[in-house]
């Protein structure tokens, strides 16, 4: 089945939906997005992620986003596909039309919604700290931009030796976050996840595990203490929670252990009882 393409206040069918090759979010990376995950056709925390869009546009100074209008556009973009048992809506805005440079056009944004199957993640993750820091204080550091180049290569690089995720550090020489996910360790009997000053991006299922399990704080963590870690497990929009088996190739003391066992019961019981907490 075709699902049709949210286009600008229009559903549209795939092979139709298209937009202008001089977008700067395809030259430039001029652009901010959003993913959502869905399950069996329900949308999952809608507010907080459009929220975040309008708060990464800002920071990129772009116009600000009709979230009402992507809202029904997401609503729209779901009842017409499949329920899958777990899908993604991928919200893309743009700067529009822009020139061969930098510069930013004025012929107005484009709004591009989405929505395919997910497969789920494997039970646990295996992860590969990447050798390139992020860097806490870019102009894009808390944006969720269409800039993915660095996560690209880095997920890449993991992949080759046999992750399913990169971690990245800071130029702090602090943990940081992964290429799609935050990360949380439990070290000493406490579980901790790095800060936002971290670099790390705010994410939505992040939040929701700090406000679900109370003991969790915010902490700047080594990255040596990721090798050194009892527990640890990301977290995603379309992960929920993923214990970490391996870091390195070195396998952790347990995974999941019983700080992420909580946590990933704690998040999947407030979960089913609020589709928009």
């Amino acid at each position: 089945m075709a699902v049709p393409i949210w286009v600008n206040g229009d559903l549209i069918a795939p092979e139709k939906a298209v937009v202008s090759v001089f977008d700067h979010g395809l030259m430039v990376g001029d652009g901010v997005f959003e993913t959502i995950k869905v399950t069996n056709g329900e949308v999952f925390a809608l507010t907080r992620h459009l929220d975040r869009l309008a708060l990464s546009a800002k920071r990129m100074d772009l116009p600000e986003p009709d979230t009402a209008a992507i809202a029904d556009g997401v609503r729209a973009t779901v009842a017409a596909a499949p329920k899958w048992p777990l899908g993604r809506i991928r919200v893309t805005y743009t700067s529009g039309p822009g020139p061969l440079g930098s510069d930013r056009g004025s012929e107005g944004t484009n709004t591009i919604i989405i929505v395919g199957e997910q497969k789920p993640f494997p039970v646990t993750a295996d992860v590969v700290v990447v050798p390139w820091p992020r860097n806490e204080r870019g102009a894009l550091t808390g944006v969720k931009s269409t800039s993915y180049g660095d996560n690209a290569k880095a997920l890449a690089y993991a992949k080759e030796r046999g992750g399913g995720e990169a971690i990245f550090e800071n130029l702090a020489g602090n943990l940081c976050e992964g290429t799609g996910s935050n990360i949380f360790i439990v070290t000493g009997g406490r579980l901790v996840t790095p800060t936002l000053s971290s670099g790390c991006l705010a994410g939505v299922t992040r939040a929701l595990a700090l406000e679900w399990y109370p003991d969790a704080v915010e902490e700047d963590v080594p990255l040596a203490a990721l090798y050194d870690a009892e527990e640890a497990f990301l977290t995603s929009t379309t992960r929920d929670i993923q214990p970490i088996g391996l870091v390195d190739g070195k396998a952790l003391p347990v995974g999941p252990g019983p700080v992420t066992r909580a946590a990933m019961e704690a998040f999947a019981a407030r979960s089913a009882d609020d589709l928009d907490p």
